[in-house]
């Protein structure tokens, strides 16, 4: 054929698709269902209800089935119509097994295979897939309620035919949607502490909601806009024992969350699928990792943003397609749905953390820098490594010890030959004003000697451990080889835990406590006797999890625990340790617990800390750290860091260096290295290197009082600490993907090397103006890209302008610099302004908050002034000074400068960078102070 005939061709191909098309949406129109659209009336008032006529066809479409051939039968042929859709808009009919074409169309779903087999699925829903039946709406004691039923069973096993439907608009912002077995009890998620309720007027939603009749499903609309935020008539709800599906479109491609994965800030919608099932497995993509956050953010249009969280900790797969759209599928429990309209990005983490709880506020030397590896053999070891930092001038105030110190690796032990003088030597540390942290593993060795092991003895004795399905102690096997594995949702345990911590801490004064391995991992699949041959064990659907079974590299999931299964509870096992643990420090040190955890669920923020795991000692491991941090930040873990210069593999100098440079502005800071691997501490490397990492430690440090009061906004407000830029500028587009630069607060802009060999950088800078936090330097942005110098000892950290960044002279310790002068970095905006703030205290005592005791100073700028209001005052800034001031943008030389009314003679004024810098002031910060300038 000519090319003009392949043309002709190809034309009326795309005109007869067009007419189909009208064909399908014309006779679309013409269908009749009910959609139900609950009207939200005034309080008091009674409930309106409108009914709406669209697409719903009158015959039913189910063909026989495997699991029910009989009551699944097709009653009249599907027409071409309802199979018609776009491939980017077909949800999976065959998520379970591979089907044919036979036994997909027995499932009453549609055949279309496509060229490529990795992609849109072949066997897919057709439109108005028949499924529950809502009934009538009524007041239920939180809200509505109304029975769904199916006239007929889905084709999955032990289908669930009636459900209790459940709408409470807990907050104007929040709204909450249950699905619930009524005539069973099934396993729902009870976070372990309870979680303050907002009681804010709900006279005035954010939101608007309908419901299709039949079949079953419902929309949600940003009221302001009437944007579709969610709507779930795109696909069947489907509900069965161990079988739970929801299908919903998204309202825009910019979707962030869905943790812990290997994965850029905005999640890939191309036919990927993200498995929740906490695992121990080293970083890397399409794997489950070691937490599960079943929560996700969308970035609409405007720069408007929303939320939804689905509380349920069973295994859970989410598949993320092009339309945009989404569906869940959990292999148990319940659907606890909560929607979150924000409106922006900012308000929507706060609705979040509002129902999984804010995090807690981690003691001030936290927050300085940590070092450890596994290899640190003997206290000799360890103390050798704590000088040798402190001798090369090298800012470390916590110092670590892995496994190496337990004898025999057995937790609440330390070897009496290598670590004999452990609790000497953390004496030692704290008599330097430093502090000392160990691991605990959370298995329970259970092969030592009766009476020569107290943890297992006591705890066999208190009945604390996780059983099989026979009632026996599940023996699992790990570092100290046979272990029993406790289990934490038994109050006793938890109390058996404070008590082994108590013992161990009158020995060693440990200041906190690292809990690792608790995803809960396993050295042996299930158990040492294996698992039985149950439907937990080997469900009808199991998600793509690495090792390709639920109880690969854990426990069985029949196993026993005092609320449910390990099959419900594994993906809180993390959670539910850190809670004991955090618990058990505040009551015996009677100070602020400090605890860092792997295994990860939502809400561990109040309890602990978290790090990104077994990172490799590569760049890519570093560049991808980034998005790790932030959207833990989003799932309200604001103390979280990647172990710098990587754990697994040997690092390079320039890579290390990198990576201290970007660890240095990690919430949580520390290095960490596996055992055998090359050393990666700062003084092993040469004089320019240790340099550079000493420059991004003092830098650090300094910070520590921005830093530290970041943490209380988070801590009371809900704010984020480490920030990606679409939270902070949610109106520009190009703030949307990036992921290779972040905020502190609103105020620190960082623009990290993340390139091997670079001495440049591409940042982008949102509109405004932006000062080097270096020399002042301003940068006037229309909101571009720019090129910015980076040789090896430098980081680019930008400031905002209109803030101020309250700051310290560094020190080796936290305990040294907290002694040291403040002074505070005015970053001006272009009218001249500024506004800042200080939260201290003394850094390490319960609830200081709550009780009010503590200092909280506010800092303005205006008219050639600076001045701070001290609004509350508790003693801990007495006897501390503003010793200086650095106030960028001053378009002109001063003639004079006045501190208090007193003349200020050592001030400096650079009139390329218009740096104003005054030194060597003595002014108390718990009082009022004035600093001006007279142009």
């Amino acid at each position: 054929m000519t090319l003009l005939s392949n043309f002709v061709v190809a034309v009326l191909v795309l005109i007869a698709f067009a007419l189909s098309n009208c064909f399908y949406m014309n006779n679309l129109s013409d269908r009749e269902t009910k959609l139900v659209r609950y009207v939200h009336a005034e309080p008091n008032k009674s409930i309106a209800y409108e009914r709406l006529a669209i697409a719903n066809p009158t015959e039913t479409h189910n063909k026989p089935s495997e699991n029910h051939p009989e009551s699944f039968k097709e009653t009249t042929n599907y027409r071409d119509d309802k199979c018609t859709m776009a491939p980017q808009s077909r949800f999976d009919c065959a998520r379970d097994r591979v089907l044919s074409k036979r036994q997909c169309e027995e499932r009453g779903c549609c055949y279309a295979p496509l060229p490529n087999s990795v992609g849109p699925p072949w066997c897919f829903y057709p439109s108005l897939y028949p499924g529950y039946k809502l009934g009538p709406f009524t007041p239920s004691k939180r809200g509505l309620a109304a029975t769904l039923t199916r006239a007929k069973p889905s084709y999955l096993p032990r289908d669930i035919s009636t459900l209790r439907l459940e709408i409470i608009e807990e907050t104007t912002g929040c709204l909450h949607l249950i699905l619930k077995d009524p005539s069973s009890q099934r396993y729902e998620v009870k976070l372990p502490a309870d979680v303050p309720k907002s009681r804010a007027d709900k006279s005035d939603v954010l939101y608007t909601t309908e419901y299709q009749s039949d079949p079953f499903g419902f929309i949600v609309r940003r009221k302001s806009n009437g944007r579709t935020i969610i709507n779930t008539t795109v696909g069947p709800l489907l509900f069965a024992d161990q079988y739970l599906q929801l299908s919903t479109t998204l309202a825009s491609s910019l979707v962030s969350g869905l943790g812990e994965h290997y994965t850029s800030l905005l999640l890939d919608l191309n036919w990927t699928s993200l498995t929740l099932w906490n695992r121990d497995m080293a970083p890397h993509a399409h794997a489950n990792l070691y937490g599960s956050h079943p929560f996700y953010i969308v970035q609409e249009a405007d720069g408007l943003a929303h939320g939804v969280f689905l509380l349920n900790s069973n295994a859970i797969e989410v598949t993320l397609q092009p339309t945009p759209a989404l569906t869940w599928v959990s292999t148990g429990g319940i659907l606890d749905l909560y929607f979150f309209l924000g409106p922006d990005p900012q308000s929507v983490i706060r609705q979040y953390l509002q129902v999984i709880g804010r995090p807690m506020m981690p003691p001030y030397w936290s927050l300085g820098f940590h070092l450890c590896r596994w290899g640190y053999t003997t206290t000799n070891t360890t103390r050798k490594v704590a000088q040798r930092m402190h001798n090369a001038d090298l800012p470390l105030d916590v110092q670590w010890n892995d496994l190496d110190y337990a004898d025999k690796r057995r937790i609440f032990t330390f070897d009496p030959w290598r670590f004999g003088d452990l609790s000497e030597m953390v004496e030692e540390f704290h008599r330097r004003g430093m502090k000392y942290i160990l691991i605990l593993d959370p298995g329970i060795s259970s092969t030592s000697p009766t009476g020569t092991y107290p943890p297992f003895d006591d705890g066999l004795k208190r009945d604390v451990f996780i059983k099989n399905v026979t009632g026996h102690i599940l023996i699992g096997k790990v570092w100290p080889g046979p272990t029993a594995f406790p289990d934490f949702t038994n109050p006793e345990t938890r109390q058996w835990w404070e008590d082994c911590i108590r013992g161990f801490h009158s020995k060693v004064p440990v200041d906190g406590l690292w809990i690792d391995m608790n995803e809960p991992a396993n050295f042996v699949q299930g158990s040492m006797e294996g698992c039985p041959h149950t439907d937990l064990e080997d469900p009808p659907y199991t998600p793509r999890v690495v090792g390709g079974e639920l109880n690969s590299g854990t426990l069985c999931m029949s196993a026993q625990q005092r609320q449910s299964t390990h099959y419900n509870l594994h993906n809180m096992y993390g959670l539910t340790e850190a809670y004991a643990t955090n618990r058990a420090l505040a009551k015996v040190r009677g100070k602020r617990p400090f605890v860092l955890s792997r295994s990860s669920y939502s809400g561990i923020g109040r309890f602990s800390g978290v790090w990104t795991g077994d990172v490799r000692s590569d760049w890519e491991q570093l560049r991808f750290s980034i998005p790790a941090v932030l959207q833990f930040s989003l799932f309200g873990v604001p103390l979280v860091g990647a172990d710098i210069c990587g754990f697994e593999g040997n690092t390079t100098e320039e890579l290390c260096v990198r990576w201290m440079q970007l660890g240095a502005f990690y919430p949580f800071m520390r290095n960490h290295n596996d055992n055998f691997n090359a050393p990666q501490e700062p003084y092993v490397f040469e004089q320019e290197a240790q340099a550079a990492m000493r420059s991004a430690l003092n830098l650090r440090y300094s910070l520590l009082p921005f830093l530290y009061t970041l943490f209380h906004h988070a801590h009371t407000s809900a704010d984020t600490v480490a920030r990606p830029l679409f939270m902070e500028f949610p109106t520009d587009p190009n703030c949307q993907t990036i992921d290779r630069q972040f905020l502190w607060g609103s105020s620190l802009l960082i623009s990290p090397v993340l390139e091997q060999g670079s001495v440049k950088l591409t940042a982008y800078l949102p509109f405004g103006i932006w000062y080097n936090l270096h020399n002042g330097q301003p940068f006037y942005s229309k909101g571009q890209y720019l090129l910015l110098s980076a040789p090896l000892d430098t980081i680019n950290v930008h400031v905002r302008e209109g803030h101020i960044i309250p700051q310290q002279d560094p020190a080796l310790t936290t305990t040294a610099s907290r002694r040291n002068p403040f002074f505070l970095t005015v970053a001006l905006s272009a009218g001249g302004w500024a506004w800042g703030d200080l939260f201290w205290d003394d850094g390490d005592s319960l609830d200081t908050y709550k009780m009010q005791d503590y200092c909280y100073v506010i800092f303005t700028a205006g008219q050639s002034q600076v001045v701070s209001d001290p609004l509350m005052l508790n003693g801990a800034l007495d006897e501390l000074m503003l010793g200086g001031l650095q106030v960028f943008g001053v378009p002109s030389p001063p003639r004079y400068v006045l501190a208090n009314g007193e003349k200020v003679s050592d001030f400096t004024y650079h009139s390329d960078t218009k740096v104003l810098t005054m030194t060597k002031l003595t002014l108390p910060m718990a009082k009022v102070f004035t600093v001006q300038w007279a142009l």
